[in-house]
């Protein structure tokens, strides 16, 4: 029984996400082989060899995977599924998006957002925003799945000696091709995941106000800026800042919500961080129910005092 991690890598270095995917194939027994899928990406495949608990890093480069295709990549993982039982990809976009496409072409179930290995072929995952837990045993030869990675704790980065085997790359897509990328930069942590997030909700009225009063606490904590859907919704933020069932999964070591009432969608994103901070005038805001500390005030002078205080 061997399992297959998929990779999410630049060419040069691995993200973070995989580190956590590998601990969940970890957790399903037998030996645990990477998949480093790009082009010139020999430096992202001896980083992957470097991943404590690695047995066997594949490499593939091809200019045809340069850019993650989806087409493309799920071709490349097609072609040596049949020499592993478990294939698992972390649960981001990039991972919801070739993951189904394997299963399809596997013709076998995808078993999504596990959030615990219970034994080889037995996973729980969250239903209902999260207020249920599924076990969904699975008969299938292989099992493809995607791994919420805030469930599961990095593997160590280095530490690993795994050998690194060259295999055929597969041939392009006729189906799709890269036409080119506007790549938003951010000074601040990446959402997914930074230690720290400050966040904000349709409380704060409007954009301007929302950086006004989120950005100062965020620039003293060294935090990431989220928000909630209904502060994206009206447009005080952008869509990548969601936090919740339909935005970024995120368990920080610390979540400052401000002015966040606590629908379930949003709890749904933010309710495993470790230490949850609520800033609501509403004593009866949801957001107190998950809330390690609660505090019942105006945000518009909670949050500057807050600031001026750091």
């Amino acid at each position: 029984m061997t399992s297959l991690v998929i990779a999410e890598h630049d060419n040069a270095s691995i993200k973070g996400a995989t580190l956590n995917t590998v601990t969940a194939a970890l957790q399903c027994g037998g030996d645990v082989h990477i998949l480093v899928a790009g082009s010139n990406a020999g430096a992202a495949a001896a980083a992957a060899a470097q991943i404590a608990g690695v047995a066997k890093v594949l490499h593939a480069d091809s200019d045809a995977l340069d850019h993650g295709l989806a087409e493309n990549v799920t071709a490349q993982v097609v072609a040596i599924a049949g020499n592993y039982s478990h294939i698992l990809f972390a649960a981001t976009a990039t991972g919801k998006n070739v993951a189904p496409r394997v299963a399809a072409k596997l013709d076998v179930g995808q078993i999504s957002d596990i959030t615990k290995v219970d034994s080889p072929d037995t996973f729980e995952r969250p239903i209902y925003a999260g207020n249920a837990i599924a076990t969904v045993q699975s008969a299938d030869a292989t099992k493809v799945m995607t791994v919420r990675a805030t469930n599961f704790d990095p593997a160590a980065a280095t530490g690993g000696s795994a050998a690194v085997e060259t295999v055929a790359a597969v041939a392009a897509s006729a189906q799709s091709a890269y036409v080119g990328s506007e790549i938003a930069k951010n000074d601040r942590p990446e959402l997914t995941a930074a230690k720290i997030i400050v966040s904000g909700g349709r409380a704060l009225g409007s954009s301007e106000k929302f950086n006004d009063v989120l950005t100062p606490l965020a620039d003293k904590l060294g935090a990431a800026i989220g928000a909630s859907r209904a502060a994206v919704d009206a447009g005080y933020a952008a869509n990548d800042l969601q936090v919740g069932q339909t935005g970024k999964i995120v368990a920080p070591q610390l979540y400052i919500a401000a002015g966040i009432s606590g629908a379930i969608q949003h709890l749904a994103g933010m309710k495993d961080s470790k230490v949850i901070v609520a800033i609501n005038k509403d004593p009866e805001a949801p957001i107190f129910s998950v809330a390690d500390y609660g505090l019942e005030a105006d945000l518009f002078v909670a949050v500057p005092e807050l600031t001026a205080a750091l």
